[in-house]
């Protein structure tokens, strides 16, 4: 299966819909993401803080595919925030990856509290951007008045924000800004998997009624109804799994539209609620975690 791609704002190509391996066990990584990739997947995202690039790379190293038929991203964990740090953190993940060259690299978070140390990560992503290190460089879970600072304060404007949109949480505000400077959303849990709402009213995305009878009415599974919606919308998206039935699923999503009607209804879903933590809260004391080497 061939997935198209949206373009970067360096004009860099990245599939439309990526694989995920977000709290995939590291012994369990490597035979997801090979699966995946003989699905037909071309990007897997992947990060320093989820402890499984070993995997990844593994994968990669078996699937018989050349390097530049893959697009890799990977994140740097706050932890190794700070110009030499950040770029010790470059090699640190294509050490794991087993790869000179990373395609996206990516801030996993910002530090309000010590945002020059955001600041410095990002300007040592540029350095590593500039001497053909990495692809591309962007940020994740930044939200717009840090993305706002970040603009201010470096050169190359991020390629893509990596952030928490699904149907009961769309960040409108976020999403258009990102657009207003050409940079892709990103959408990390893109099926609402984040249910621990805090107010406790929504359950699973996966059996609300507006989004089910879409995907009765489309002959398709509620997953593959709110991954058309992203992708619809211009938003790259990173589902997850491990079961090889719901990978192909969620790749077979580009035989069908949603109408206009479709897409409304289930922007209207949309709670405000956040599920994952409030980027504000991110420190170093309270998240902070010892990234280890190759």
């Amino acid at each position: 299966m061939t997935v198209p791609t949206i373009t970067l704002n360096n004009d860099v190509k990245i599939p439309a819909v990526g694989f995920g391996v977000y709290q995939t066990p590291p012994d369990d990584t490597a035979t997801a993401v090979e699966v995946a990739l003989q699905t037909g997947y071309r990007h897997i995202d992947t990060a320093a803080a989820y402890g499984n690039e070993r995997g990844v790379g593994e994968a990669i190293r078996r699937s018989g595919l050349t390097r530049d038929e893959i697009f890799i991203e990977t994140k740097v964990w706050i932890s190794d925030y700070g110009y030499d740090a950040t770029l010790h953190a470059f090699d640190k993940a294509a050490g794991k990856l087993g790869v000179d060259t990373i395609d996206l690299l990516i801030l996993h978070q910002a530090l309000p509290d010590e945002f020059n140390l955001t600041i410095d990560a990002y300007k040592a992503l540029e350095k590593l951007y500039a001497d053909g290190k990495v692809r591309a460089i962007g940020v994740s879970n930044f939200m717009p008045q840090h993305l706002n600072r970040l603009l201010a304060e470096t050169t190359v404007v991020p390629a893509v924000n990596q952030i928490e949109v699904h149907p009961y949480f769309r960040q409108s505000e976020l999403l258009a800004l990102d657009d207003q400077h050409g940079i892709v959303n990103q959408a990390w849990s893109p099926i609402g998997g984040i249910t621990f709402y805090r107010d406790g009213k929504h359950g699973s995305t996966l059996r609300d009624p507006v989004i089910t009878d879409i995907a009765a009415a489309q002959g398709k599974s509620p997953a593959q109804v709110m991954l058309r919606w992203h992708v619809q919308q211009g938003r790259q998206v990173i589902p997850k799994s491990v079961t090889p039935s719901r990978i192909k699923e969620n790749l077979d999503i580009f035989d069908f539209e949603l109408t206009d009607d479709q897409l409304a209804a289930i922007d209207s879903l949309d709670t405000g609620v956040r599920g994952g933590p409030e980027p504000d809260v991110i420190t170093r004391e309270t998240f902070g975690m010892a990234i280890p080497e190759p």
